[in-house]
């Protein structure tokens, strides 16, 4: 399998945080030399380690943002 590279550009923000010490963040990412997007997914303590996550465009993250207002006002 080939290696995946990436360089988190700015932390935003922590999510959520398991007893183990990983991390459910919200960040910055260039994956693969690409340009940045949103990235939300679990980061082990030295961020050296990954699990499955989700990259969003800033469209997509407005989107859904609005999505989880309009949820919210329920």
């Amino acid at each position: 399998m080939a290696d995946i590279k990436y360089e988190i550009i700015e932390k935003i923000g922590i999510l959520s945080e398991k007893p183990t010490g990983w991390k459910k963040e919200l960040n910055f990412v260039s994956w693969n030399e690409t340009p940045a997007k949103f990235d939300i997914r679990e980061w082990a303590p030295d961020h050296d380690k990954m699990g499955k996550g989700i990259t969003l465009t800033q469209e997509e993250l407005e989107n859904l943002r609005d999505l989880i207002n309009k949820a919210l006002e329920k």
